[in-house]
């Protein structure tokens, strides 16, 4: 017996009979010899957390766009808190822990820069539409890799491409993580609003901080407890009604004084503008997209479809870099 097939028989044995085991995985696009020492679902872990993509993740933005502060999220450390509330989550409830990690650390990976503000802008700009769900499951399988993507298993690709609170992910792995993001960002979010004096912990509803808590360590207790004493012996993920009750109104607070206050999002416009610019001139000059792009429009793929990939994967920083290069002057250089 290998060190894969002693772990899934311990999968067998030991993870609930809701649990999504290795072994019962619909597999791969591309068949594949099995790794001696890990299940398909750490493997593809492991692929996510060592790709591009992933490391692009620490310079896009979470909320704030271009902070001045070390301790704001960004793309990247939220998908690391989801992470971290979907393993406790899942080891709490005996099902695959690996499954729901590796779900989790792709659920971002197609995210355009400037938050959700590029999203609406590639949106607006690609005839095709953007959303950055399907743009991570894009990602893992046609983007990374120079075009090869990362072959990942269906169960990995479907909860990265249902994490989303309009859709619904085959697995309870996959709804564990599309609960654990909103957990996840509307109580680190309200974190950073405090931090940026854009909201104060007493300006948040009496009812919400009730049911909930009144900071952000009491609130992420309350919410993944409440998950897993809900959802203990149903193969459902749920929570009491009281406490979705209170966590959607938290969130939709949140929209009215955060995600749409001025003072956040004083910036976005302008990020918007650059993305129309940058769209523009690719649109025009596809030639100075790297090869790997032109290659993709070589074997069939239309030039807005392919611009629209470059943007979306680049970091903020990128974007704005190119900006800079195409369009601003620059001074006068003798040699």
């Amino acid at each position: 017996m290998t060190i894969r097939e002693s772990m899934e028989f311990t999968e067998r044995a030991f993870l609930s009979p809701f649990a999504t085991l290795s072994e019962n995985s619909r597999g791969r696009d591309r068949e594949e010899e099995p790794c001696d020492i890990r299940p398909v679902f750490q493997r593809d872990r492991d692929r996510i957390l060592h790709c591009k993509a992933f490391r692009r993740l620490k310079h896009k933005t979470q909320v704030f766009l271009t902070p001045k502060g070390d301790h704001y999220r960004t793309r990247l450390t939220h998908t690391l808190e989801v992470s971290q509330n979907a393993r406790t989550i899942a080891k709490a409830l005996r099902l695959n822990e690996a499954l729901a990690e590796a779900i989790a650390l792709g659920h971002d990976l197609g995210h355009a820069p400037f938050g959700h503000a590029g999203e609406a802008m590639l949106n607006q700009l690609y005839e095709g539409g953007f959303r950055h769900n399907e743009q991570s499951v894009r990602v893992v399988e046609r983007l990374e890799k120079q075009g090869r993507g990362l072959n990942l298993t269906w169960e990995v690709r479907d909860g990265i491409r249902n994490h989303q609170m309009d859709a619904m992910p085959a697995t309870p792995e996959g709804r564990i993580v599309r609960l654990s993001d909103k957990i996840a960002y509307i109580n680190h979010d309200i974190d950073d609003a405090i931090r940026a004096q854009v909201l104060r912990e007493e300006e948040i509803p009496t009812e919400y901080r009730r049911v909930l808590g009144g900071s952000t360590r009491e609130r992420l207790d309350t919410l993944i407890h409440d998950m897993i004493i809900s959802s203990q012996g149903t193969g459902d993920l749920h929570m009491s009604a009281e406490v979705e009750q209170a966590m959607q109104g938290l969130r939709k607070f949140m929209f009215v004084h955060v995600y749409q206050n001025p003072m956040a999002k004083g910036e976005e416009r302008k990020a918007k503008a650059l993305l129309e610019r940058l769209f523009a001139y690719y649109m025009d000059y596809p030639e100075k997209m790297p090869e790997q792009f032109l290659q993709m429009m070589e074997e069939g793929e239309t030039k807005g479809r392919v611009v629209c990939d470059y943007i979306a994967g680049m970091t903020d920083q990128y974007a704005i870099a190119k900006f800079e290069e195409y369009f601003m002057p620059k001074a006068w250089q003798v040699n």
